[in-house]
């Protein structure tokens, strides 16, 4: 039996009375686009509330609070960890209509509703020279909200960081229905506990995150990027760590192993390259010459850790086309594969092309197939781990443990910005220890006394 009340006709009409009749959306088509995300997953909720306010949230949450119903905070529901997914039934909430943005250039600074889509912050940013970095792949469809829940990255991170860096302050309305601004607008605040960073990365399980205080930059003046293709994935590794060694942080820095790159070469005008070639996406910024220089200096490192051929893109659509054949990788596994896991574990950088090397092991032994790609930079490895037959699922899921281990042995975790959500909250105490699962418990509980935000998520397993 569930802990939570089931949303019975009368209840829908509280609900209604409290967000408002055009909040609430109980059509099939509306219930259906709420259940899934880009998981495989499917969790259908009883009713969709898409508000326009925090004081509709603050409504809502009072509500659940005293009648015990699940709330599930969405964005665009581009997660692939089932974050947003209504595990416990209940309420779906559809931030996507808290979409009010301004920019304020004398502060460097943006203030957003959780609805406003990534992409859109970053072309109004650019407008007034700025620039927020923060670049999660899904970033033409993801919601800053989103971003800020599971405290996405993207490329750009292995020189300008993550979604957390980037949130100087932000109002929340809490699973009481208080709503609480933490944080500031300036870029220092060390007045009381950090509530900000305690939300971001939370996944909704602490608070609805409704706006956001977010700091830009000053724009780079030029980018420029290169593609270069190494024999084999140490010999790129090794490359990484030189250039770093150099004193040049590059923009991006990513990867895709032999048998990524053997999947887009089609898209590529490399030929006969070795059985075990690797190649290595990169990025300079700054100035004109700031960013060719430190792209000459890149190819020059390149060169001499054993780089066999290169393919600039110097033009924005030649950049385009060598970010498209990244983002081909993903497209490609999907749809080529009935079973698809996708894992985002992160390693040091001295330890990517060894445990790559050993991935061959690991498919014999669990009947898999692994495609290894990511952020080299950072450590982040995108492992997509595929199967043909769906009867294999088991041991799939014991070949996907057993990564998980080695990750952890070699000084690793086991998510870099995927977040937990439903997929990984079996795997939480491989990682975590007992007392440290406590406090975050406990956490939960001063902030959720009746559990009703995001049930069935990170330290909250079932709904009964």
């Amino acid at each position: 039996m569930s802990r939570f009340a089931p949303l019975t006709p009368g209840l829908l009409d509280e609900i209604r009375a409290a967000v408002g009749e055009d909040a609430l959306l109980t059509t099939e088509a509306d219930l259906e686009a709420a259940s899934a995300d880009a998981t495989t997953e499917r969790c259908r909720p009883e009713a969709v509330v898409r508000p326009r306010t925090a004081e509709q949230i603050s409504a809502l949450l009072r509500l659940a609070n005293a009648r015990r119903f699940p709330v599930t905070p969405r964005g665009a529901g581009t997660g692939l960890a089932g974050g947003a997914l209504a595990a416990c039934g209940g309420v779906v909430l559809d931030l996507s209509g808290l979409d009010r943005l301004d920019i304020e250039p004398a502060n460097l600074l943006a203030v957003a509703g959780a609805g406003v889509l990534t992409q859109t912050l970053r072309a109004e940013a650019e407008k007034h020279g700025l620039c927020y970095p923060p670049d999660p792949a899904s970033l033409k469809e993801s919601t800053l909200g989103g971003n800020a829940a599971t405290n996405a990255g993207g490329p750009a991170c292995v020189k300008y960081g993550v979604t957390k860096n980037y949130v100087l302050g932000l109002t929340a309305v809490l699973a009481t229905g208080e709503i609480v601004t933490c944080g500031t607008r300036t870029r220092k605040g060390v007045v009381g506990y950090d509530l900000t960073q305690l939300l971001v990365g939370s996944e909704g399980t602490l608070g609805v995150i409704t706006t956001l205080f977010l700091k830009l930059i000053p724009r780079p003046r030029a980018v420029t990027a290169q593609v270069a293709v190494f024999p084999d994935l140490a010999s790129a590794v090794a490359g990484v760590a030189a250039i770093m060694a150099e004193g040049c942080c590059p923009s991006a820095c990513e990867f895709l192993d032999a048998r990524s790159l053997a999947l887009v070469g089609d898209l590529l005008p490399f030929r006969d390259l070795p059985p075990g070639a690797a190649l290595l996406l990169l990025e300079t910024d700054g100035t004109a010459e700031a960013a060719a220089a430190d792209m000459d200096l890149v190819t020059a490192v390149c060169r001499r850790s054993g780089a066999l051929h290169f393919l600039p893109g110097g033009s924005p659509a030649e950049r385009e086309h060598l970010w498209d054949v990244r983002r081909q990788v993903s497209l490609r596994i999907h749809d080529a594969w009935p079973v698809y896991i996708p894992e985002d574990v992160v390693l040091p950088l001295s330890r990517i092309a060894g445990f790559v090397a050993e991935l061959p092991d690991y498919e014999q032994r669990f009947g898999m197939t692994i495609y290894a790609f990511g952020h080299a930079g950072d450590g982040n490895i995108h492992l997509n781990i595929t199967a043909r037959d769906r009867s294999n699922l088991d041991r799939v899921e014991q070949g996907v443990v057993a990564l998980l281990r080695r990750v952890l042995e070699l000084g690793g975790t086991m998510s870099g910005e995927h977040g937990i959500g439903c997929a990984k909250q079996r795997f939480l105490d491989l990682e975590l220890s007992p007392a440290s699962m406590r406090v975050q418990a406990a956490l939960k509980q001063v902030l959720d006394p009746n559990g009703i935000l995001n049930p069935g998520k990170l330290f909250d397993k079932d709904c009964a």
